[in-house]
């Protein structure tokens, strides 16, 4: 596993820092693909944890989905909130604020690696789901062709972004720490780039040629060489 520590600085107010300005989010078609994917059913419950700006738990909501998020971040809270539909709390992914088996669904959305301790959080995961309930974990690959190796081709260095820890690992790794922590991962599903569903998105890819090269390619790109993981996990 690949770890990236920047310099140090308290994760709530790095993140308070980042949804204050620029923000953490992905075109709407991301979060219709993870809705499509998982497919919940209306009324069951859904909580995202880690949830950012709350794109997911909305659009879950607006499909009769009782949707949920945490996030530690409050100002990335208040931006979900604006928006309306999901209900939102902020607490901390490795402490939710839920007793146990109280959601069909989970989700954490590119966001485990980012923890201080990592399988608490996949533990915290485990634990609020219910006991015939589905999590959806998304994960990044150490040995994404065409974004980590491409990038280390380019430029000689590992791709970073804004957030105080970063961890890649490879697949069977991060099934082993979900695994070791009360998951059992049922199927595993590669994430390149999400076919758009939405005219903007479409827009957006014709004036961006990169992903779109990206989102042409993503059908050739093995499992083992995907951008990101996805783990579907029920209680082990």
């Amino acid at each position: 596993m690949l770890e990236i520590r920047k310099k140090p600085r308290e994760s709530q107010t790095a993140y308070d820092d980042i949804y204050t300005h620029e923000g953490i989010r992905q075109r709407e078609s991301f979060y219709r693909w993870i809705l499509r994917v998982l497919a919940p059913q209306p009324g069951r419950r859904l909580l995202d944890v880690a949830c950012g700006a709350g794109d997911l738990s909305n659009l879950a909501a607006q499909a009769g989905v009782a949707a949920y998020g945490v996030d530690f971040s409050a100002a990335a809270l208040h931006v979900a909130k604006e928006r309306g539909g999901g209900h939102f709390v902020v607490a901390d992914g490795e402490a939710l604020p839920f007793a146990d088996s109280q959601f069909d669904y989970v989700t954490s959305i590119g966001s485990l690696e980012h923890y201080a301790d990592m399988a608490q959080g996949a533990r915290e995961i485990a634990r609020v789901l219910a006991p015939d309930g589905l999590a959806f974990i998304l994960l990044p690959n150490s040995f994404s062709i065409l974004h980590n190796v491409w990038t280390a081709l380019r430029t000689g260095r590992t791709e970073q972004d804004d957030q105080p820890i970063q961890r890649y690992a490879a697949r069977y790794e991060w099934q082993d720490l979900l695994e070791q922590n009360g998951l059992r991962t049922e199927r595993t599903v590669k994430y390149e780039r999400e076919w758009p569903v939405t005219w903007a998105d479409r827009w957006w890819y014709l004036g961006h040629p990169k992903p779109l090269i990206r989102l042409l390619l993503t059908p050739l790109v093995p499992l083992n060489w995907a951008s990101c993981f996805v783990y579907l996990c029920r209680q082990r």
